[in-house]
């Protein structure tokens, strides 16, 4: 019951301006620090972990904004599910198309790192082509439901669960479609090497080397951040990588890592520091959380 109250809230929340509504989501962010212990402790134990040169008041200011940040992108989900394709276009813009039209037609591997701003990106890229992407299945039946729905409403879209495996994927490449793909999260130790972010060993799964390899995909990274106030979103295709894939997948993916690190610090708070990025640990290491 509670989720679905919830859910009618957020379809109401769509009617309001953008403005005010990161305003609310900005003041829930205030509301979720205080009271999301576990959240909040998982995010300042990563923001030590990979910016020790802050000061424990700048890491726990950072960490502040970070909810802030995040708990606004919950809210505005409310734009991506139920308004118009029209609103959405005008609040998420598109920024070096011309990375995209280089390489468009052959297999092709959309990075999508994780940022608060990444479903605004999806979306926005979802009304322009027809994409594959991965979604993890939802424990709350009803808000998985939503959630499917809402990501399945633009253009000729397949969603894969992560328990599809990568074929379905790469014969939806191998078709002209891109592969919008989030591979910075940690999913256990299986199809994972450690390699460095922020110098820390991170288990990171191979899938992009792997799949470069395998399809002869580019890999053209695609990076959404969420502007001030009521400005909206852009989503910034970067230039597709050149050399890639490389000498290994151990260098393949230090690569990727080193590229997602770059952008993490353009935007420290936008990125998702209340995921237990580094849950799985090399053997021997104890557990940071």
């Amino acid at each position: 019951m509670l989720t679905r109250l919830g859910l009618v809230l957020l379809w109401l929340l769509r009617l309001l301006p953008l403005a005010l509504l990161a305003a609310i989501g900005n003041g829930l962010g205030v509301l979720l620090y205080a009271l999301g212990r576990e959240r909040r402790r998982v995010c300042l134990i990563n923001l030590e972990r990979c910016m020790p040169d802050l000061s424990a008041a700048e890491r726990e200011a950072l960490a502040r904004r970070h909810f802030k940040a995040f708990a606004r992108t919950f809210l505005e989900r409310a734009i991506l599910w139920w308004s118009s394709p029209a609103r959405i276009r005008r609040l998420v813009r598109i920024e070096g198309m011309e990375h995209f039209e280089a390489v468009r037609g052959g297999p092709l591997i959309l990075l999508a790192p994780h940022f608060v701003g990444l479903d605004m990106g999806g979306a926005r890229v979802m009304l322009e082509f027809d994409i594959v992407s991965i979604y993890s299945r939802q424990k709350n039946k009803v808000f998985d439901a939503v959630l499917y729905a809402g990501r399945m409403r633009f253009g000729r879209v397949t969603l894969l669960s992560r328990q599809d495996g990568v074929r379905p994927a790469m014969r939806a490449m191998q078709a002209g479609r891109p592969f919008y793909y989030l591979p910075d999260m940690d999913y256990g130790a299986r199809d994972a090497i450690f390699v460095p972010f922020f110098g820390v060993s991170t288990a990171t799964i191979t899938g992009v080397s792997r799949m470069a390899r395998l399809a002869g995909a580019r890999v053209l990274p695609c990076v959404t951040q969420m502007l001030p106030g009521g400005e909206g979103y852009v989503v910034r295709f970067h230039p597709a990588w050149d050399d890639y894939p490389g000498a290994s997948v151990e260098d393949d993916t230090r690569r990727m890592n080193a590229f997602i690190e770059e952008q993490v610090r353009q935007m420290p708070e936008q990125y998702l520091w209340v995921h237990k990025r580094f849950k799985t640990r090399p053997p021997g290491e104890a557990s940071w959380y």
